[in-house]
């Protein structure tokens, strides 16, 4: 009898594994944000139900996006929600492309580390002050954030660039939209506007003004 309920013991037990196996099975293969069993067939987000990678990309920008909105609850106008729409279109957008799932991946990784920097979910470095061109006034002021690919943030007066790091010989090399700073051993290039000439800066050392 004892014999016996050892053995009924020991299936139970054997039974409770396989089934927490299932289980974390299941949840390792879990699918993106957004339901598969509605995509359209040889669509972009077809394409991401049937690749891991993708699926994992998809639910760390998921996460990303949560944190985010936690942080923009307060933002006037509010144009998280709408820029995300925006972003899902132009992810959708990358069937035009000749490499369709790094397109995606790429987009992803870029709207990731947009939104842990502009929204501050991670670690960053400075405020971190350019003086160009030695003019007073005329100075930048970056905020460097540890996001894969990494990125920046800018300032000059009233006007915002975000800025992603390029692949660089020397340096850190950083382009936003119409903007780009190239930074090397405490000095900078910076480029600020379209058609705009480059700007030679120096970083402002604690405790100095803005002037000379």
């Amino acid at each position: 009898m004892q014999s016996r309920d050892l053995w009924g013991h020991c299936r139970s037990l054997c039974w409770l594994l396989v089934c927490w196996g299932m289980l974390a099975g299941s949840a390792l293969a879990g699918g993106p944000s957004f339901d598969c069993a509605k995509v359209e067939a040889g669509s972009i987000e077809a394409m991401i139900c049937a690749d891991q990678e993708l699926i994992g990309l998809d639910r760390q920008l998921a996460q990303t996006y949560r944190e985010a909105g936690k942080k923009a609850v307060n933002e006037h106008p509010p144009v998280l929600r709408a820029e995300q729409r925006g972003w899902v279109k132009g992810r959708n957008d990358c069937w035009k492309s000749a490499d369709k799932r790094q397109c995606v991946a790429d987009s992803y990784r870029l709207r990731i580390a947009e939104l842990q920097a502009r929204y501050r979910l991670v670690a960053s470095i400075g405020p971190v002050t350019y003086r160009c061109d030695d003019q007073p006034g005329s100075e930048v002021i970056a905020t460097y954030f540890q996001t894969e690919p990494g990125t920046l943030i800018a300032e000059r007066g009233d006007q915002v660039s975000l800025m992603f790091q390029q692949v660089s010989a020397s340096g850190a090399r950083y382009q936003g939209r119409n903007e780009s700073l190239w930074e090397h051993q405490g000095e900078a290039t910076v480029v600020w506007g379209h058609g705009a000439p480059e700007m030679r800066c120096v970083v402002v050392q604690p405790g100095e003004t803005g002037g000379k």
